[in-house]
């Protein structure tokens, strides 16, 4: 790891994979809550943990610095399920980049438990991991310029789900009815890193 100073109460921490940033951050809100770690905000990405609102962030970032990201914790809390119709536009051809027909796209897709690893890119919208990295999949050499809202999408290690209309470049493999975004909601955020998800297929499942 290495633990870059970000102002004067803050951290970015660096490390070498998602599945390591997924595994630190569990193991940082863990801290938090057992009150071994005070800090105001722990925010995931890709391969980075940034911690703000440290009291002591130089001895935080020596401790970082000597130490391995631990194992990821088993996996505890409800499982958010979101009801997915395996329609989407591009299910044909991410059913040929694996390989097998689009209604095994279907079943391996609902059978996999995700994990959000992070969250950004619009409000609501979370990075989901828990495929295998040969379902790993490239995004659209041409994006679309607008991608309803509640489109099940693919790109790269992560699913995620658009909690609006806007433009984007994910593989689209179905549509879910379930709003990931609502500022009457408290939170407003259906999903949050962490957060356990699990989509069920609805309707009639395609057989080609």
């Amino acid at each position: 790891m290495k633990a870059l100073p970000v102002g004067d109460n803050a951290l970015l921490v660096e490390v070498a994979s998602g599945e390591e940033a997924q595994a630190l951050h569990a193991e940082l809100v863990r801290r938090r809550a057992e009150g071994s770690l005070t800090v105001r905000e722990i925010v995931p990405a890709a391969r980075t943990v940034l911690l703000d609102g440290l009291t002591d962030p130089a001895r935080l970032a020596s401790e970082l610095a000597a130490a391995e990201v631990p194992p990821e914790p088993p996996r505890a809390g409800n499982v958010i399920e979101l009801p997915v119709r395996y329609d989407g536009p591009d299910l044909a051809d991410v059913a040929a980049l694996w390989g097998v027909r689009e209604a095994e796209v279907a079943r391996i897709h609902a059978s996999t438990e995700f994990r959000v690893a992070f969250c950004g890119f619009a409000p609501g919208f979370g990075y989901l991991a828990g495929l295998p990295s040969r379902y790993d999949v490239p995004r659209r050499a041409t994006p679309r310029t607008a991608v309803p809202a509640g489109s099940v999408g693919l790109a790269g290690p992560y699913t995620g789900v658009y909690p609006r209309s806007s433009p984007g470049g994910w593989q689209l493999i179905g549509t879910t009815d379930a709003v990931l975004w609502d500022h009457a909601r408290v939170p407003a955020a259906l999903l949050s890193p962490g957060t356990r998800v699990r989509f069920v297929a609805t309707g009639p499942e395609r057989t080609s």
